[in-house]
């Protein structure tokens, strides 16, 4: 082994994360739009009349039908972005928490877009369009696994990435900075299973943790040079 080999820390393989954050962005995007624009209306909020609600899904099935798709085949390349960046942030040295709070965090917000994507579904059937209270029951779900449920977990990716990538030097300062900034919002969207009001905040952070995925999974290095790791990279 040459010196140049043992000087640097090589991670193993793997999709290019880059890529990966750019397929699931663009999946859950292209269901956001193409099922806005079959139905000619956005998908309706909880907060509104359940008259609204059930008209929606009354007239728009195939929309909501493809739709819930489209967020479905999303969940897939971002539970692939979760285990993947937390095998890259092992390989390049980041022995504590910040790896798998990563992976759990990507994990879960994979597992809460899958979980809305079928109780979206599921609201595209004729025979369950007949229950009303069956109706809103199911979008309740969906908007809360959807929303604050993938958003907070969506959250904790980031955070998991971002902290490490400050620390150890990772990621440059201000995309650290930005990302602790978007978790920290990410998180605080908790708050709209208490106030309504809140859910403003959702589409802000999710849409800005999008973005800051797809930058991070182009710049996150491959490789590291080998040093002994700082104390406040033990932290996270």
């Amino acid at each position: 082994m040459t010196s140049a080999e043992r000087s640097s820390r090589r991670t193993d393989g793997g999709p290019p994360l880059g890529i990966l954050a750019v397929v699931f962005t663009a999946l859950f995007l292209g269901g956001v739009i193409v099922s806005t624009a079959m139905a000619g209306a956005a998908f309706p909020s909880p907060f509104g009349s359940s008259a609204g609600i059930l008209a929606y899904f009354h007239d728009h099935q195939e929309a909501v039908r493809f739709g819930a798709f489209l967020q479905f085949a999303a969940s897939v390349p971002m539970a692939i972005f979760a285990a993947t960046v937390s095998a890259r942030l092992r390989g390049l040295g980041i022995r504590a928490p910040g790896a798998t709070i990563a992976l759990v965090g990507g994990t879960l917000a994979a597992a809460m877009l899958t979980f809305c994507a079928l109780f979206s579904w599921v609201l595209s059937r004729p025979e369950v369009l007949t229950e009303p209270a069956t109706v809103r029951t199911l979008h309740d779900l969906a908007f809360v696994t959807g929303g604050p449920g993938h958003v907070v977990f969506l959250g904790l990716l980031v955070a998991g990435i971002a902290v490490p990538g400050w620390l150890a030097g990772l990621l440059p300062r201000p995309l650290a900075f930005t990302g602790l900034a978007i978790a920290l919002l990410a998180e605080l969207c908790t708050l709209t299973l208490l106030v309504s009001g809140a859910a403003i905040m959702l589409p802000i952070a999710r849409f800005t943790a999008l973005a800051w995925l797809i930058a991070t999974g182009f710049l996150l290095p491959r490789t590291r040079t080998s040093r002994m790791p700082s104390s406040r990279e033990t932290l996270v």
